[in-house]
Protein backbone atom coordinates (compact mmCIF):
# COMPACT_ATOMS: atom_id res chain seq x y z
CA UNK A 1 0.00 0.00 0.00
CA UNK A 2 1.45 3.17 -1.06
CA UNK A 3 1.61 6.14 1.37
CA UNK A 4 -2.17 8.52 1.16
CA UNK A 5 -2.29 12.14 0.70
CA UNK A 6 -2.92 14.03 3.61
CA UNK A 7 -5.85 16.50 4.31
CA UNK A 8 -6.06 20.40 5.27
CA UNK A 9 -8.46 22.38 6.74
CA UNK A 10 -11.36 22.75 4.22
CA UNK A 11 -10.86 20.05 2.67
CA UNK A 12 -14.24 17.45 2.99
CA UNK A 13 -13.60 14.76 4.97
CA UNK A 14 -13.73 11.65 3.60
CA UNK A 15 -17.06 9.47 4.46
CA UNK A 16 -16.59 6.12 6.49
CA UNK A 17 -18.51 3.56 7.48
CA UNK A 18 -16.56 0.81 10.19
CA UNK A 19 -17.31 -1.80 12.35
CA UNK A 20 -17.17 -0.66 15.61
CA UNK A 21 -16.13 -3.01 18.91
CA UNK A 22 -19.19 -3.99 19.62
CA UNK A 23 -20.09 -5.36 15.95
CA UNK A 24 -22.31 -2.45 14.73
CA UNK A 25 -21.68 -0.45 12.17
CA UNK A 26 -20.75 3.47 12.47
CA UNK A 27 -20.91 5.80 9.77
CA UNK A 28 -19.31 9.33 9.98
CA UNK A 29 -22.89 10.24 8.26
CA UNK A 30 -24.25 9.59 11.51
CA UNK A 31 -22.71 12.54 13.20
CA UNK A 32 -23.81 15.19 10.50
CA UNK A 33 -24.72 18.35 12.21
CA UNK A 34 -22.50 17.24 15.08
CA UNK A 35 -18.61 18.21 15.40
CA UNK A 36 -16.41 15.18 15.37
CA UNK A 37 -13.31 14.32 16.96
CA UNK A 38 -11.65 11.69 14.88
CA UNK A 39 -8.10 9.90 16.11
CA UNK A 40 -6.31 7.36 14.23
CA UNK A 41 -3.60 4.95 16.35
CA UNK A 42 -1.47 2.56 15.56
CA UNK A 43 -2.66 -0.45 17.95
CA UNK A 44 -5.03 -1.14 20.94
CA UNK A 45 -3.51 -2.39 24.23
CA UNK A 46 0.15 -0.65 23.30
CA UNK A 47 1.61 2.22 26.03
CA UNK A 48 1.25 4.95 24.03
CA UNK A 49 -2.25 4.42 22.31
CA UNK A 50 -3.56 3.57 26.12
CA UNK A 51 -2.33 6.89 27.20
CA UNK A 52 -4.42 8.36 24.34
CA UNK A 53 -7.24 6.51 24.67
CA UNK A 54 -7.67 7.33 28.58
CA UNK A 55 -6.56 10.70 28.02
CA UNK A 56 -9.77 11.34 25.66
CA UNK A 57 -12.03 9.11 28.17
CA UNK A 58 -11.11 10.98 31.05
CA UNK A 59 -11.62 14.36 28.88
CA UNK A 60 -15.16 13.22 26.92
CA UNK A 61 -17.70 14.87 29.15
CA UNK A 62 -15.92 18.38 28.69
CA UNK A 63 -15.56 17.80 25.07
CA UNK A 64 -19.05 16.19 24.30
CA UNK A 65 -20.09 19.51 26.48
CA UNK A 66 -18.89 21.84 24.13
CA UNK A 67 -20.32 19.99 21.49
CA UNK A 68 -17.86 17.09 19.95
CA UNK A 69 -18.29 13.45 19.87
CA UNK A 70 -14.89 11.45 19.43
CA UNK A 71 -14.33 7.98 17.65
CA UNK A 72 -11.24 6.37 17.60
CA UNK A 73 -10.06 4.36 14.93
CA UNK A 74 -7.22 2.12 14.42
CA UNK A 75 -6.48 -1.19 12.15
CA UNK A 76 -7.56 -3.53 15.14
CA UNK A 77 -10.24 -6.05 14.59
CA UNK A 78 -13.69 -5.36 16.39
CA UNK A 79 -12.86 -7.96 19.30
CA UNK A 80 -9.20 -6.68 20.27
CA UNK A 81 -11.21 -3.42 20.14
CA UNK A 82 -13.93 -4.55 22.53
CA UNK A 83 -10.81 -6.37 24.86
CA UNK A 84 -9.27 -3.11 24.75
CA UNK A 85 -12.64 -0.89 25.63
CA UNK A 86 -13.53 -2.75 28.52
CA UNK A 87 -10.19 -3.36 29.52
CA UNK A 88 -10.25 0.97 29.98
CA UNK A 89 -13.19 1.35 30.18
CA UNK A 90 -13.63 3.84 27.08
CA UNK A 91 -16.76 5.33 26.56
CA UNK A 92 -16.56 6.08 23.06
CA UNK A 93 -17.00 4.01 19.67
CA UNK A 94 -13.64 2.74 18.73
CA UNK A 95 -13.61 1.24 14.81
CA UNK A 96 -11.80 -1.16 12.69
CA UNK A 97 -10.71 -0.42 9.38
CA UNK A 98 -8.41 -3.57 9.27
CA UNK A 99 -8.29 -2.56 5.29
CA UNK A 100 -6.37 0.58 5.87
CA UNK A 101 -9.26 2.39 3.21
CA UNK A 102 -10.38 4.67 5.75
CA UNK A 103 -6.17 5.30 6.94
CA UNK A 104 -5.65 5.86 3.16
CA UNK A 105 -8.36 8.83 2.68
CA UNK A 106 -7.50 10.43 5.73
CA UNK A 107 -3.99 10.23 4.79
CA UNK A 108 -2.79 8.43 8.30
CA UNK A 109 -1.27 5.36 6.37
CA UNK A 110 2.60 6.52 5.47
CA UNK A 111 6.37 6.07 6.11
CA UNK A 112 7.34 7.11 10.03
CA UNK A 113 10.37 6.76 11.87
CA UNK A 114 10.23 4.20 14.68
CA UNK A 115 13.64 3.78 16.57
CA UNK A 116 15.62 5.21 14.17
CA UNK A 117 14.47 3.02 11.84
CA UNK A 118 11.91 3.99 8.35
CA UNK A 119 8.78 2.23 8.54
CA UNK A 120 5.62 1.85 6.85
CA UNK A 121 2.53 2.54 9.35
CA UNK A 122 -0.18 4.53 11.17
CA UNK A 123 0.74 8.18 11.56
CA UNK A 124 -0.88 8.41 14.78
CA UNK A 125 -2.95 11.58 13.85
CA UNK A 126 -6.57 13.91 14.49
CA UNK A 127 -9.12 15.20 12.41
CA UNK A 128 -11.67 17.95 13.64
CA UNK A 129 -14.35 17.57 11.57
CA UNK A 130 -17.01 20.26 11.54
CA UNK A 131 -21.15 19.85 11.35
CA UNK A 132 -20.84 20.28 7.61
CA UNK A 133 -17.86 17.41 6.97
CA UNK A 134 -15.69 20.38 6.58
CA UNK A 135 -12.26 19.02 8.18
CA UNK A 136 -11.72 22.28 10.72
CA UNK A 137 -8.26 20.97 11.73
CA UNK A 138 -5.78 18.06 10.42
CA UNK A 139 -3.43 17.06 12.82
CA UNK A 140 -0.19 14.65 11.54
CA UNK A 141 2.05 12.46 13.98
CA UNK A 142 0.63 14.33 17.23
CA UNK A 143 2.41 12.83 20.56
CA UNK A 144 0.66 10.52 22.69
CA UNK A 145 1.30 12.18 25.85
CA UNK A 146 -0.30 15.80 25.93
CA UNK A 147 -2.40 15.52 22.90
CA UNK A 148 -5.89 16.11 24.41
CA UNK A 149 -4.47 19.42 26.73
CA UNK A 150 -3.20 20.66 23.81
CA UNK A 151 -6.41 20.18 21.04
CA UNK A 152 -8.19 21.49 23.98
CA UNK A 153 -6.25 24.44 23.30
CA UNK A 154 -6.20 24.67 19.89
CA UNK A 155 -10.11 24.11 19.72
CA UNK A 156 -10.05 27.21 22.38
CA UNK A 157 -12.03 25.05 25.45
CA UNK A 158 -10.67 25.79 28.89
CA UNK A 159 -7.71 24.08 30.18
Amino acid sequence: MTESTRLAAGDQSPQFTLPDQDGNTVSLADFAGSKVVVYFYPAAMTPGCTKQACDFRDNLGSLASAGYQVLGVSKDLPVKLKTFQETEQLTFPLLSDADLAVHTGYGVWGEKNLYGKTVTGVLRSTFVIDESGTVELALYNVKATGHVASLRKRLGLPA
